[in-house]
C-alpha cells in the first residue's frame, strides 16, 4: 500500500508540474497534441490514450515522468520545426521561457496549497519544551531544568522550538525567559555564548546557544483566520525553497557528499513511510519533493526546463537563436548528464539498501 501511495503522489508531482506547461502554452495559443504521464522509453504505443480537443492525453507503463509535447517542438527531431501561429518554436522568446517557468512554478504552487491543507489538518510542529541542558551551557547555570516549557524570550511569545531558535540567533545581550515548571512560572535571565555547533549539512559553525535541548514533544499549531493560514503556508514554501536552493548549493560546493543523493528508490521509501505517519506528514513530504521538482527543473541543463530557458536568453540577448547543431548536441549532453545522475543515484540507494543504512 505504501509503494502505491508513493506513486500516485510521484504522479499528482509529475501531472501538476506538467499541468502548469500545459496551461502557458494554451494560454499564449500554442496547440499542445500531446499530454503524457510516464515516459515513452521501450514502447511504441502507450497503454491508455484518449484525444480529447486538440490533445491526447496519454498513459505510458515508466511512470517515473511526464510530459506535454507541443506542436513543433522536438529536441531530437528537429525536421518537426514549425512556424505555424500554433506553433511553440513561432513564439518569442519571452513567452516560451514564460511556457517553461510555468511548470517550475505549478510545483511552488502545490507546495503552497498542500501547506495550506495542513494547516486546516493541523500542522505539528516541535514543541518549546527542554529535554536537557548542556553541561556548564548557560542554561544549566541558570537552572533550566528538564520539562521546562518556554513561553516567552524579551517579551516575544514562543509557540514552536523554531520561535526560540530565531530569537536566539538574532539576540543582543542578555535574554529574559519566561517559562512553566509544572504549574509554576518562572522568569530567568540567561546570556548566550558563541560556541560551535554543527549546521544541518554538517558543516561546523559559530552559532548563539544557551545549551538547550528540545525535548521530542510536539505541538499542534492553531490558526484563527484564512489569513494566518495563508501567512503559514507562504513561510513554509518559502522555508521549503530555500532548504532545497541551500541542498542543492551544498551539493556543489562539496559539504555534502555525492554518496548522499538519493533517488527514486528513497522518495518511493520515504513518500511510503511518511504516508503511514498520517496525512499531514505526507502532505509535508510532499511538498518538499514538489518544490525539489520545480527548483531541480530550472537548472540549466538541456534536457531540463532551465536549459531551454538558457536556450531562449541567449536568443532574447544576441537576436538570433543557437544554431541546429549546437542546441541538438547540447541536448543529448544534457540528456546524457541526466540519465547519469539518474543512474547513480539509483546506485546510492541501492547501496544504503543492501548496506541497512
Amino acid at each position: 500500500m505504501g509503494i502505491l501511495t508513493s506513486l500516485l503522489v510521484l504522479s499528482a508531482l509529475i501531472i501538476f508540474h506538467e499541468w502548469g506547461h500545459f496551461l502557458a502554452a494554451r494560454y499564449f495559443g500554442v496547440q499542445v497534441k500531446e499530454f503524457g504521464l510516464g515516459m515513452p522509453i521501450g514502447v511504441t504505443k502507450p497503454w491508455f490514450a484518449k484525444k480529447w480537443g486538440d490533445t491526447t492525453y496519454s498513459f505510458y507503463p515508466v511512470l517515473l515522468g511526464g510530459f506535454v509535447r507541443m506542436k513543433g517542438q522536438d529536441d531530437f527531431d528537429l525536421s518537426k520545426k514549425s512556424d505555424d501561429h500554433d506553433s511553440y518554436m513561432a513564439k518569442k522568446p519571452w513567452q516560451k521561457i514564460i511556457i517553461l517557468l510555468a511548470g517550475p512554478f505549478a510545483n511552488i504552487l502545490l507546495a503552497f496549497l498542500l501547506y495550506i491543507a495542513i494547516a486546516y489538518i493541523g500542522a505539528e510542529k516541535l514543541a518549546p519544551i527542554i529535554g536537557g541542558t548542556s553541561e556548564n551551557s548557560p542554561a544549566q547555570m541558570a537552572g533550566i531544568q528538564p520539562k521546562d516549557k518556554l513561553l516567552m524570550i524579551n517579551g516575544q511569545k514562543i509557540t514552536t522550538w523554531n520561535d526560540l531558535s530565531d530569537i536566539i540567533k538574532n539576540s543582543q545581550g542578555a535574554l529574559a525567559i519566561q517559562l512553566q515548571r509544572e504549574q509554576k512560572i518562572v522568569n530567568l535571565t540567561i546570556t548566550p555564548k558563541i560556541s560551535e555547533a554543527k549546521s544541518m549539512f554538517g558543516e561546523s559553525i559559530q552559532k548563539k546557544l544557551i545549551g538547550i535541548a528540545p525535548s521530542g514533544d510536539f505541538v499542534t499549531l492553531q490558526f484563527n483566520s484564512v489569513g494566518e493560514v495563508l501567512t503559514h503556508a507562504y513561510h513554509e514554501t518559502i522555508w521549503a525553497t530555500t532548504i532545497i536552493v541551500t541542498s542543492l548549493q551544498k551539493l556543489i560546493q562539496g559539504v555534502v557528499p555525492a554518496d548522499q543523493m538519493g533517488g527514486v528508490i528513497s522518495i518511493v521509501d520515504i513518500t511510503s513511510k511518511a504516508s503511514a505517519m498520517g496525512i499531514a506528514t505526507l502532505f509535508a513530504f510532499a511538498a518538499l519533493i514538489s518544490v525539489n521538482l520545480g527548483v531541480l527543473n530550472l537548472l540549466p541543463i538541456p534536457a531540463l526546463d532551465g536549459g531551454h530557458i538558457m536556450f531562449n536568453l541567449y536568443e532574447m540577448i544576441t537576436k538570433r537563436a543557437p544554431s541546429e547543431k549546437v542546441f541538438y548536441n547540447m541536448t543529448v549532453a544534457g540528456w546524457v548528464l541526466l540519465l547519469s545522475l539518474m543512474a547513480f543515484t539509483t546506485y546510492n540507494d541501492i547501496a544504503r539498501l543492501i548496506s541497512g543504512g
